[in-house]
């Protein structure tokens, strides 16, 4: 890919959500790629055996299945996670975990809602005492104190980078990386403290958060302890736009347009709320790709392209 690609159409999630989504705004011949690994789809490895029309079909079959369909339209794929996404005046642009540039007219979100837990003791019992699943949400709030990032993945290292600039000390715990090489490099390259081949066996604190015990019985002082094992999710998503929650501050809002408040962004499947069924994020995938194209079409006479 250039250093910086315009399209119609950026889809953030490589479910049936996203895919049918993919399909069906390439169908309407516009620009569209989509971004995710998609064994991170929750359907991927499922087996299904209530869909519509067919009997039995395992999740990693029915996605790729539906990759190669919308391939066949024009889609592209990357096989990448986003960092962070910005506006500008005529629609967006979207980082990648590579340090790709990507400016987009709209954007459509199916990334799902699943967050990853760490399961030990004392991250139940702490969570907004110290324990946060947001670096962009909670990081200012541990300004010049001394915090752990614990993932492996995209999501961790940019919110150990992130926090590098505003914490005292930061450290990183990761079994085994699983970055991009220019991700990876940042990371070595920055001050934060990696504690690799090693992991989390507890929180530890009463009324706030005072350390974390590793596997290899190191206590690490810290008063904050940030939970980032996957990709960039929902909550990290929506809050640094400026998108709107439910009144749980669960799901995306979106009309029967699959639109949400801010112009050009659409969402999809499991992230717009339950049921959790297959059927359900197609259906708002088809809806979601149709409108996101027929909007993209609107801006391309404001908007200066050299791909289209």
């Amino acid at each position: 890919m250039a250093e910086i690609q315009l399209y119609d159409v950026v889809i953030l999630g490589t479910g049936p959500a996203g895919i049918q989504a993919a399909i069906h705004s390439a169908r309407k011949k516009a620009a569209v790629i989509v971004l995710g690994k998609e064994s991170g789809s929750s359907a991927y490895k499922a087996h299904v055996e209530n869909f519509a029309f067919i009997f039995k079909v395992s999740g990693e079959e029915m996605l790729k299945t539906g990759r190669i369909q919308a391939n066949a339209f024009g889609a592209e794929f990357l096989e990448e996670d986003i960092l962070r996404i910005t506006p500008k005046e005529l629609g967006y642009q979207v980082l990648t975990e590579s340090g790709c540039e990507i400016e987009t007219r709209t954007i459509i979100i199916a990334t799902g809602t699943y967050r990853n837990q760490l399961g030990v003791p004392g991250e139940k019992e702490l969570l907004g005492k110290g324990v946060s699943y947001c670096v962009d949400c909670d990081g200012n709030f541990f300004r010049g104190e001394t915090v752990a990032v614990i993932g492996c993945e995209s999501a961790a290292a940019d919110g150990a980078l992130t926090l590098s600039e505003i914490a005292g000390t930061v450290h990183l715990v990761c079994d085994q990386m699983n970055l991009s090489e220019s991700l990876e490099r940042k990371v070595r390259n920055s001050r934060i403290v990696l504690h690799e081949t090693t992991g989390v066996t507890a929180i530890i604190g009463s009324d706030a958060v005072n350390a974390l015990l590793l596997s290899d019985g190191v206590s690490l002082p810290v008063s904050g302890v940030f939970i980032e094992l996957g990709a960039k999710g929902l909550m990290e998503l929506a809050l640094s736009l400026g998108i709107r929650l439910d009144d749980e501050m669960k799901y995306i809002g979106v009309n029967r347009k699959q639109e949400t408040n801010l112009p050009g962004i659409y969402a999809a499947g499991d992230i717009c709320g339950p049921p959790w069924q297959i059927a359900k994020a197609v259906g708002e995938g088809c809806v979601a790709g149709i409108e996101a194209a027929s909007y993209a079409k609107k801006l391309r006479g404001q908007w200066k392209s050299n791909i289209l």
